[in-house]
């Protein structure tokens, strides 16, 4: 399906870009195991060239919630962004990042990094960045780490008590191991209600990102700004499409995998 929509924008446009606004993307892991969340080292490398020969301004997330605060949603502005704080983030991706001079957010679970909670859909969990290289790699690298809640949850699934334990408590966390505000946050898997917005705004936080696709703007909601997932299965024409509008409206049954997934 990805590939036909991709084909079909490419049809369509002849590889122009879409409708006016910034686009995010998200990934997960580069590694090559095999994972189906895991980008090849290659495949990476390949996509963040394509990026900049395009001439995008490649962002992490607080900058780029920023700019669009501003008004600034020149779609020539790309934010990146990684879940979940997977060690080959910072062994593989975070050097090719830097040679692009790009910069990207990653989203930490606090109680996962710290070991006393472990991602459920994984049988063998990947490793994760530690809390010392994560502190240098968000002092002096091109990634800026942000919130991801505590444990992952599904948000919609806890009561009143543990959505704000998860939100806010993981906020308050991750600012004392970095020594910083935390901006921005990632609602795990990316469902959210009013509920969880409101906690967010409430947390602190200046913006929170979802996993529906599509393209922001200045009148965007800060705390509902889309992301556009991109794993191992894509191509650099699905990923060219990614970032001109040809995947801008979400999948129903893709929607429909992940509440099921994580209810």
């Amino acid at each position: 399906m990805t590939r036909a929509r991709s084909a079909a924008w490419l049809l369509r446009t002849r590889g122009r870009r879409g409708a006016a606004g910034t686009r995010i993307l998200f990934y997960h892991r580069v590694a090559d195991d095999g994972d189906v969340l895991a980008v090849s080292r290659a495949a990476f490398a390949a996509q963040m060239r394509l990026l900049a020969r395009a001439g995008f301004g490649v962002v992490e997330l607080a900058e780029l919630s920023r700019r669009l605060a501003a008004g600034d949603d020149d779609p020539a502005l790309l934010g990146l962004s990684f879940d979940d704080g997977y060690l080959d983030v910072a062994e593989n991706a975070a050097p090719i990042l830097a040679e692009h001079g790009f910069t990207a957010s990653v989203f930490v679970a606090t109680e996962v990094t710290s070991g006393r909670a472990a991602f459920t859909w994984y049988e063998r969990q990947p490793p994760l960045i530690s809390w010392d290289l994560m502190r240098s790699l968000d002092r002096e690298g091109p990634l800026r780490f942000e919130a991801h809640t505590r444990t992952h949850p599904n948000l919609l699934r806890v009561d009143d008590a543990r959505a704000s334990e998860e939100i806010v408590g993981g906020k308050v966390e991750l600012e004392q191991q970095l020594g910083r505000a935390v901006d921005v946050f990632c609602y795990p898997a990316g469902l959210f209600g009013e509920r969880e917005r409101g906690l967010a705004a409430t947390a602190g936080f200046r913006a929170a990102v979802s996993c529906e696709p599509g393209v922001n703007t200045r009148e965007t909601d800060p705390f509902a700004l889309r992301r556009i997932q991109v794993d191992a299965r894509d191509s650099l024409l699905d990923v060219r499409a990614k970032v001109s509008g040809g995947h801008d409206t979400p999948l129903r049954l893709r929607t429909a995998w992940r509440r099921a997934r994580y209810a």
